[in-house]
């Protein structure tokens, strides 16, 4: 349903074809990443593959605005980037015979953000945004430090002494009782609350525990 209502000529997805005139690349990820979980035995599916790893930008980044039509964004987006990796991930996962160029493209997309230190200026060393510190579950389309880790994680990526800062703020964060507090919430439609915003929460405790012990097993 999903490539039959958002497929479009370029190779890539979009659902909002009078807003825009081409696909947008934040969607063609997440849409990557759910038909290649579940296993979606669909030609389009590595023609959606491909289209992603087409647009990644030279600095090894993605931005859904850096296309014709956009803004013209010229550096990549932690956004768009961490949406891209996921889908990649899943299409390696669900094609590991022919999936060389999504690993190639994802060693990249590591070391975009490997370079900001997942939320850092690479110029001034400074956060890029405050949102990307604060815990959130689920994140939507936004990124934040724990879920570019977990991405890191589940790709088995090599530890990395640049993931330190994140690893050390996620460290923080850990309660007295050993939890970790939902600190975001995203509007949007939901299908049901799952959690309260400032309290203890299953989804950030245990991706913060498996995080964390995959980095001391590194």
């Amino acid at each position: 349903m999903l490539l039959d209502a958002g497929f479009w000529a370029d190779g890539g997805i979009n659902f909002y074809a009078r807003r825009y005139s081409r696909s947008e690349t934040c969607i063609s990820s997440m849409v990557l990443a759910l038909v290649s979980w579940f296993r979606l035995a669909d030609p389009r599916v590595d023609q959606l593959a491909q289209h992603v790893i087409a647009q990644q930008m030279a600095d090894g980044g993605w931005n859904c605005r850096a296309t014709e039509g956009y803004a013209g964004a010229t550096h990549g987006s932690f956004h768009t980037t961490i949406s891209a990796l996921e889908g990649l991930l899943e299409y390696e996962r669900f094609r590991p015979h022919t999936a060389q160029a999504a690993r190639e493209a994802q060693a990249r997309g590591r070391e975009f953000l490997l370079l900001h230190r997942l939320y850092k200026s690479h110029r001034t060393g400074l956060v890029v945004k405050s949102a990307m510190t604060r815990l959130a579950f689920p994140p939507q389309w936004h990124f934040d430090i724990l879920r570019g880790l977990d991405y890191f994680r589940a790709s088995g990526a090599a530890r990395d002494e640049r993931l330190s800062d994140a690893l050390g703020l996620i460290e923080k964060k850990r309660t007295a009782e050993g939890t970790w507090l939902l600190e975001n919430v995203y509007s949007g439609k939901t299908h049901f609350t799952m959690e309260t915003k400032g309290r203890a929460s299953r989804w950030n405790t245990l991706r913060a525990l498996r995080v964390l012990r995959w980095a001391e097993s590194g």
